[in-house]
């Protein structure tokens, strides 16, 4: 009773309506909760079905029942010369009594609409100082629905109450709760068991596909990049004449992917390689320089900047380098490194 009178005498299916609307911006806004799978879960309800069918409630207040058969004459005031109604009459007179659309059109219209809706107002708000950014486009879509849905529940409650249309929810029950527990034969149980347990099973499944998400692809970026003449790293331009003796510095860059947070290691190796057809052989290696990463949290990204030593001249020298998770081993080579990358660099004696 502390409620106002309207709050108390909304209907059912309006009221579930606010409640989503309440809850998706509490699931949005409040830190916490925002990080959890009931956002998702309310977000759509939110944005897919909540708007249209608000929508669908204010322009179609009245039930969608078929219309009654046999109309009488106090019914319809459409008595003939003879004081009885006729046919035709009776057809026409149902026909306009029933104004309203069923349960399962709400439905389908509540979709569409939404689907509707929501781009028309995001399309407004880009004409706005607020943009489309997240809480905006929340405000907006529960400012409507809430709109919406006022102007359905008055439309209602302006209706003679045998013509509003009402969720059947209770009768539902009953019928669900009679078939459950008092089923015509053993053969209706035992499928009745068989629905209840695949409803249950498909409730589980999707509940855990959105608590638990697949965790997708494992990998680790790494690569090399150089400043250009704006300070903007660059993969391209990398130093290719060398001095021994005189660094110059490379850019060395880890992009962790791997879902969990992960230390690397980096062997930089001076090789002098032979080349035959396509295969690469290894003559001599030296290693020139070795660097450990701060732990890097996962989607994220580490970048140092080192410079290259070469310690002997050559042509067509290589400097490799080889990326470990954790700690390399005591031979690091390219067989053994989890990712790798090189560059090709002439070295000339002072």
């Amino acid at each position: 009773m502390v409620l106002p009178k309207p709050v108390r005498e909304l209907p059912a299916d309006l009221a579930a309506v606010l409640t989503v609307v309440a809850a998706t911006c509490v699931t949005v806004l409040v830190p916490v909760l925002n990080e959890t799978p009931l956002r998702v879960v309310f977000g759509l309800a939110f944005i897919l079905f909540v708007p249209g069918y608000a929508f669908v409630a204010a322009l179609f207040p009245e039930a969608g029942a078929p219309p009654e058969e046999g109309f009488s004459e106090e019914k319809t005031g459409t008595a003939n010369a003879s004081g009885m109604e006729s046919s035709d009459d009776a057809q026409t007179t149902a026909r306009f009594r029933d104004r309203g659309i069923d349960g399962i059109e709400r439905v389908a219209l509540s979709f569409g609409l939404s689907i509707a809706i929501v781009p028309l107002l995001g399309l407004v708000l880009n004409f706005t100082p607020w943009g489309i950014r997240l809480v905006p486009i929340l405000l907006t879509v529960a400012g409507f629905t809430v709109v919406a849905t006022g102007l359905a529940a008055l439309r209602r409650r302006s209706l003679p109450a045998d013509e509003r249309f009402r969720v059947p929810y209770r009768h539902w029950i009953d019928e669900g709760r009679e078939e459950l527990f008092n089923p015509e034969t053993r053969l209706d149980g035992a499928l009745n068991v068989v629905l209840v347990a695949s409803i249950l099973l498909a409730v589980g499944a999707v509940g855990y596909a959105v608590v638990v998400p697949p965790a997708g692809e494992q990998f680790t970026e790494f690569y090399l990049l150089t400043e250009d003449e704006n300070e903007e790293l660059v993969a391209a331009d990398y130093p290719t004449e060398f001095t021994v003796g005189e660094p110059q510095p490379v850019v060395v860059g880890i992009g962790n992917h791997e879902h969990e947070e992960l230390s690397y290691t980096v062997v930089v190796q001076l090789q002098t390689v032979e080349r035959e057809g396509n295969e690469t052989t290894v003559i001599e290696r030296t290693e020139i320089d070795r660097f450990s990463s701060p732990l890097v949290a996962d989607n994220g990204t580490w970048q140092t900047t080192r410079d290259i030593t070469p310690t002997r001249a050559g042509e067509r020298l290589r400097v490799k380098y080889l990326l470990y998770q954790g700690g390399p081993p005591a031979a690091p080579t390219a067989e053994n490194a989890y990712r790798d990358a090189h560059l090709w660099i002439n070295v000339t004696q002072d």
